[in-house]
């Protein structure tokens, strides 16, 4: 197990000999850390919540909290009423769009055609005839002109005749399938009432029993990896900016209490929770703890910045992070560079050897 203490400073400031300024120390040369809090939870890998894809009871549970699984496993058994009367439906309606036994209205429909198809053929033996008539000046041009109207007639009528046969098979044919494929869909939905896993892992939560009722929208079970696990942090929208992957994470737990474990920074989520108005950062343990279970808490500090050989101060003796008091020298400015909670990086304005007196 990589577990390690917290680097706490060993400071030893020296104070004046001097009795009237028992404030006065000397900035020391010590490490520095400047780092990110954040809270968060563990997560096994690829860990899901598992959901029925229907309504029904729970017939069978065929694994407990903490069982191994492989992809496939079977989890539960799921049964439905509904679904089976749905599946009878299914082929109920198959029976119906079977193309061949919709014979009788495509016969019905060829025939119209055939009927529409000899009558066009006579209008248009009368019309052509009737055409030949006027040409040697017999009968009258009304005559001509009423056999032209009913041959076009009949050719419309016929075309009309011809589409519609087409169109019924085109949908006959389309019914069909529809109907076979709407049994195939009702046959594997009942397959799916068998739900499985779909990862190798552990089962951690069951959310049912046998016997109980289960639907699409509520979770059955909590499903994860075994052995790898997701460190799941929530960092404030004011300091996302200033994390990176490749980053170090110092993790401390209850459940380790006194422990703390290193990680490092995977990735960073892109969007904010705008409820909690905070980021998404995932890390990953350089090494595993012993034992470890989704969901538990966590505090972390994300490390930005680390500086061995710097000159620090105590934050309470600096004025507004720039102005120091120099004993026997007044007020004086310094640049400040990297701070904790407790002491603050003096860049430049000091020395080491300088007595600084605490602000009144």
């Amino acid at each position: 197990m990589n577990k390690i203490t917290f680097p706490f400073l060993i400071i030893a400031f020296l104070f004046s000999a001097c009795h009237q300024n028992k404030d006065a120390i000397k900035p020391i040369t010590s490490g520095i850390t400047e780092s990110v809090y954040a809270s968060g939870i563990i997560k096994s890998k690829d860990q899901y919540q598992a959901y029925s894809t229907a309504s029904g009871i729970i017939k069978e549970v065929f694994v407990n909290e903490g069982d191994s699984v492989k992809p496939g496993s079977p989890i539960l058994l799921v049964t439905s009423e509904s679904q089976r009367l749905s599946k009878a439906n299914a082929e109920l309606a198959a029976v119906l769009s079977d193309f061949n036994s919709n014979q009788g209205k495509l016969n019905e429909a060829k025939l119209q055609e055939e009927l529409a198809f000899n009558k066009m053929k006579n209008d248009s033996l009368l019309c052509f005839r009737q055409a030949a008539l006027w040409q040697q000046q017999i009968g009258s041009k009304l005559e001509l002109e009423q056999r032209q109207l009913s041959y076009e007639n009949s050719k419309t009528a016929w075309y009309s005749a011809k589409v519609r046969r087409d169109d019924l098979s085109r949908q006959l044919s389309i019914a069909e399938k529809q109907a076979k494929n709407n049994i195939g869909i009702a046959a594997s939905l009942g397959g799916d009432y068998l739900l499985k896993s779909e990862i190798q892992g552990k089962v951690y939560f069951l959310f049912k029993s046998k016997g109980e009722m289960v639907s699409p929208q509520t979770p059955v079970a909590v499903i994860g990896s075994a052995n790898e696990f997701i460190i799941e942090l929530q960092v404030d929208e004011k300091d996302i900016t200033r994390i990176e992957p490749g980053q170090k994470v110092l993790i401390t737990m209850d459940a380790y209490k006194g422990e703390v474990f290193e990680a490092s920074v995977m990735r960073v989520l892109p969007m904010m929770d705008e409820r909690t108005k905070s980021f998404n950062v995932e890390a990953a343990f350089l090494k595993i703890p012993d034992k470890l279970y989704p969901n538990t808490s966590l505090e972390a500090s994300i490390i930005i910045h680390e500086k061995r050989d710097a000159l620090l101060l105590p934050r309470s003796y600096v004025k507004n992070d720039s102005l120091v008091n120099r004993k026997n020298e007044g007020v004086t400015t310094v640049k400040t560079g990297m701070k904790d909670y407790q002491f603050i990086e003096i860049l430049s304005g000091i020395s080491a050897d300088d007595e600084i007196l605490k602000p009144e």
